[in-house]
């Protein structure tokens, strides 16, 4: 493909055709906006007046939700509670056009409920609202009893782990088994300290702390703002996950000093962050994990694929909340990126 480019336009449009599963935690993202003008006589905390609450997608279902302003059709698969929290979550859900049909519901569960409380742009506390449970071994097969009809008709699946319980070694190992004979692009954000053995998917994505933590190496140069490509010990990790894991290519997000990418056989690939003012950085990665898995889908090579997606997360970043990247908004970074086409080697 060396010479060949695809335009701005020709990549959103591939994006609408691609159909994609995501498979992860999900949580209800709950944030209280208000202004703080004074502290408390009770202690020495601030008081926020509080002026409205939203409710967004979390977790899994963010990651579900940065796919949505593409067309592309979902489906997401996770576990949720029947309390209210529950409700509000499918509702939620159902408001920015993702299905439930491939979620179970547990009558013992509390739903995963993150409440941020947000003053002057400044998240002043989080509450988390979560008791960690294990898929039972009837769900695992309930979930890919769903689940069997819809591989067929799949480009890609994102497996998203936060560590709450859903994604544990006897699922990720039944979808991979399930999911082989259809050639799949599989990407996976991983959570250390989580066993799950998903070697030979295409894409694993940790951020820089979690690259460490699962190749048990401490991090000397953290906070040293060392060049990632002149970063020894994190160069040394990339390749020791990429081995590890046995995957296409590792995609490590890096926060501020952007993205790198391994791939079997190449040297590591920087894509400098883009952000021009960073306001918050939740769900970054979430956008990151989405636009990555798309750019794949619609055949973009890694090396582009991760471009596109730094820039989507360059995006979100400049926004309060755990806002989605836009398809306009997208499409104009991409256009002002690459003036004259994407090119595809």
């Amino acid at each position: 493909m060396e010479g060949e480019f695809i335009t701005p336009e020709s990549l959103l449009e591939k994006f609408s055709e691609q159909h994609i599963l995501v498979i992860g935690d999900v949580m209800l993202d709950w944030f209280i906006w208000g202004s703080v003008a004074r502290i408390s006589p009770e202690a020495p905390v601030p008081v926020v007046e509080v002026q409205r609450e939203s409710r967004y997608p979390g977790g899994a279902a963010n990651v579900a939700r940065n796919i949505t302003p593409f067309g592309t059709r979902i489906e997401l698969a996770g576990l949720y509670g029947t309390d209210p929290n529950g409700a509000l979550l499918a509702h939620t859900l159902g408001e920015c056009g993702i299905g439930t049909g491939l979620c179970l519901q547990d009558e013992g569960m509390q739903t995963i409920t993150k409440t941020r409380v947000v003053a002057r742009q400044q998240q002043v506390v989080r509450i988390d609202r979560e008791k960690r449970r294990s898929i039972s071994a009837d769900q695992v097969a309930t979930l890919m009893e769903n689940l069997q009809p819809v591989l067929s008709d799949l480009d890609g699946i994102i497996i998203e782990d936060y560590g709450k319980g859903l994604i544990t070694p006897e699922l990720v190992d039944a979808l991979l088994k399930a999911a082989e004979p259809h050639g799949l692009v599989i990407t996976v954000d991983p959570k250390p300290g989580n066993p799950i053995e998903g070697r030979g998917v295409t894409t694993v994505k940790p951020n820089r702390s979690e690259a460490f933590a699962c190749a048990g190496v401490e991090d000397l140069n953290r906070d040293s703002g060392l060049d990632p490509l002149a970063d020894e010990p994190l160069l040394s990790v990339g390749h020791a996950l990429l081995e590890k894991w046995a995957c296409h290519q590792v995609l490590l997000t890096l926060g501020e000093q952007g993205m790198l990418v391994f791939s079997g056989g190449e040297a590591p690939v920087l894509m400098p962050a883009k952000a021009r003012e960073v306001f918050d950085v939740s769900g970054a990665g979430d956008t990151a994990i989405a636009l990555f898995t798309l750019c794949l889908c619609a055949g973009l090579p890694a090396s582009r694929a991760a471009a596109i997606a730094n820039l989507a997360s360059s995006i979100v970043v400049g926004k309060l909340g755990t806002s989605p990247i836009e398809k306009a908004e997208l499409l104009e970074s991409i256009q002002r990126e690459y003036p004259n086409g994407i090119p595809l080697s």
